[in-house]
């Protein structure tokens, strides 16, 4: 009975330390600007000493920022924010000593780009994106 119970634990012990651990995390983001008045995702992404990339969220980060409120991974930025950029730090709630940070700069060129309606797009003698097509 103790040789069975010795086993167990070992199994036990050696399937704990093969198990996958964080050993890095980096920010990979969808956008080189952060947009007011909206929700900007903050993409952080982790590696694990067994070699595999993994996306992290609010469940293993903590995140903060200079200016904004964080909901989940996504980073609001008012409409009325001043500054032209935003520090976001991202530490791992089980290891804090695993943390980043970056600066993200705010869009300043604004959305007015108009994009065709469906039924411009579908006009013969147009383009693709509603032009009337040179002759």
């Amino acid at each position: 009975m103790k040789n069975i119970v010795i086993t167990i634990f070992l199994l036990l012990t050696i399937h704990l330390v093969s198990a996958q651990t964080l050993d890095s995390i980096f920010f990979n983001l969808y956008t080189d600007s952060l947009k007011k008045g909206t929700y900007n995702y903050i993409n952080v992404e982790g590696h694990f000493t067994d070699g595999t990339y993994l996306p992290l969220s609010n469940k293993e980060l903590k995140f903060t920022a200079s200016g904004g409120k964080f909901n989940g991974n996504s980073l609001f930025i008012d409409s009325a924010f001043a500054n032209e950029k935003v520090r976001i730090k991202a530490v791992v709630i089980r290891n804090p000593r695993l943390a980043k940070e970056i600066e993200i700069y705010i869009k300043k060129s604004p959305d007015n780009e108009k994009l065709p309606t469906l039924e411009e797009v579908m006009k013969p003698g147009r383009d693709s994106a509603g032009r009337k097509r040179k002759k």
